[in-house]
């Protein structure tokens, strides 16, 4: 049968200028609304129950081209995980209405399941990806990037938060000493995360991993092996040290660890900011204590010499008040000399300044309070909920620039005594006591009448 070819043109044509009519009248999507909207499709694929393997490889799919995208479409990523991927609302008020009809445990198991976000499912997918749990780190980073600007973003961190914490749970890390002889990767990584004392260079790190009254030790994760989760450096000294230039001075001449009593932790650096609120910190400080002390059992005292970054904006918020609870009259034109460049170098100024930072320093980590009731440092709130004494105050420890633009060069030492540790951790939790030294009370002033005082967390 003959067929009309001319009429099957002019009604493929026709067909054709109606479709471009339509996308004409259709509002134009930029081409970063048009990626992020296919990634949020496949997202969607991927919740729909896939076979394992094919969803293993569009997980790896769609983390990749989330890498891809530019900072605006992963925010529009953010927002349709906020928006779409949330709880099944109707599915949650049935499972509701059901328990209470019937409060039983499989109403009761339906109710826990409906009431869990659809994103949290999609995490644990993308999970499945080769590296899959390195990405999703790196994906929470640039989420809590936007979180500044976008609390609304909030319940989407807190499930990242949620699903984080229980993968990189205590039981999964595994510790492992770095030394000279571990892979170069791992070291250079140590050189680059290195957040309290900077590593300048190779000879600097070599100074402090491979001198023999020099340890440092990470957690790692099984899925992540070449990549330091958190790190401590240790120095093993015959007394607590009062200051870190001697510690990180590469001249010094090295201890013989049996002759050592004392372990310094004084550099602990987390590493990925991806995992910010996951706490494996105290676990890495009481499992090098029992490593470190099977090796060395001459060890009797382990302590911290610890920065104070917070003192320095604590002690610009007292000066400014009419009325400060911890500044005396008299303190006010010796602190002024804080604001002369130099004025470290200046031994009078050091002089002078004494026997007022030393009260004001106790002041600070005894009294002053945040909005919450916890103590001001976040270093201190560190470890004293961990379960360590605040030992010592040291001032003018540490003079390098940051230092003493933070802390105005003070540094503390804090004790884990292991027969403590618990009690003190109790204490602390429950009351907000903060367990401290009598070297360090009898620095507080009592001329003033003391109340608490509140500064912003």
């Amino acid at each position: 049968m003959p067929v009309n070819t001319g009429f099957l043109g002019e009604m493929l044509q026709t067909i054709a200028d109606r479709g471009r009519a339509l996308i004409a009248r259709r509002p134009r999507r930029a081409a970063g609304e048009v990626r992020t909207a296919t990634l949020i499709q496949r997202c969607e694929e991927l919740l729909s129950g896939r076979g394992e393997a094919s969803g293993t490889a569009l997980a790896r799919e769609i983390l990749g081209d989330f890498q891809e995208l530019k900072t605006g479409e992963r925010i529009g990523f953010f927002e349709a995980l906020a928006l779409e991927f949330g709880v099944d609302r109707e599915r949650l008020m049935r499972a509701c209405e059901a328990y209470a009809r019937d409060p039983s445990e499989t109403a009761a198991h339906e109710v826990h399941d409906a009431a869990e976000p659809r994103r949290q499912e999609l995490i644990r997918r993308l999970n499945l990806a080769p590296g899959g749990t390195a990405a999703l780190v790196a994906m929470r980073e640039q989420l809590m990037d936007a979180l500044a600007n976008r609390r609304d973003l909030a319940p989407v961190d807190r499930d990242f938060a949620y699903l984080l914490s229980s993968w990189f749970n205590r039981g999964f890390l595994v510790l492992r000493r770095i030394d000279w002889s571990s892979p170069a990767n791992v070291l250079e990584k140590i050189i680059r995360y290195e957040a309290v004392h900077e590593i300048h260079d190779w000879d600097d790190l070599r100074a402090r991993i491979d001198s023999p009254d020099r340890r440092c030790y990470a957690f790692f994760h099984p899925v992540m092996v070449d990549e330091p989760l958190i790190f401590v450096e240790v120095a093993l000294t015959r007394e607590i040290p009062d200051a870190i230039a001697p510690i990180l001075a590469r001249s010094r001449a090295p201890l013989d660890p049996r002759e050592a009593t004392t372990a310094t932790f004084y550099s602990i650096s987390n590493t990925q900011r991806g995992l910010t609120g996951v706490t494996f910190g105290s676990f890495l400080i009481k499992q090098v204590v029992e490593e470190i002390s099977r090796e060395l059992p001459n060890l009797t005292t382990f302590v911290t010499l610890s920065p104070v970054p917070g003192f320095m904006d604590w002690l610009a918020e007292e000066r400014a008040k009419a009325d400060s609870d911890a500044i005396h009259p008299a303190d006010e034109p010796v602190l002024a000399m804080l604001d002369a460049p130099g004025w470290h170098a200046d031994e009078r100024a050091t002089e002078a300044l004494r026997p007022v930072l030393g009260p004001l320093a106790a002041h600070y980590f005894l009294v002053a309070r945040t909005v919450r009731g916890r103590p001001v440092d976040p270093v201190a709130r560190f470890h004293l909920g961990n379960g360590a004494r605040l030992e010592r105050i040291n001032l003018f420890a540490d003079l390098s620039e940051k230092a003493l633009a933070q802390s105005a060069g003070i540094m503390v030492n804090y004790q884990y005594d292991i027969a403590d540790i618990e009690k003190n951790h109790e204490a602390y939790a429950e009351a907000g006591e903060v367990v401290a030294s009598s070297a360090v009370k009898r620095l507080l002033r009592a001329e003033k009448p003391q109340r608490t005082l509140v500064a912003q967390s």
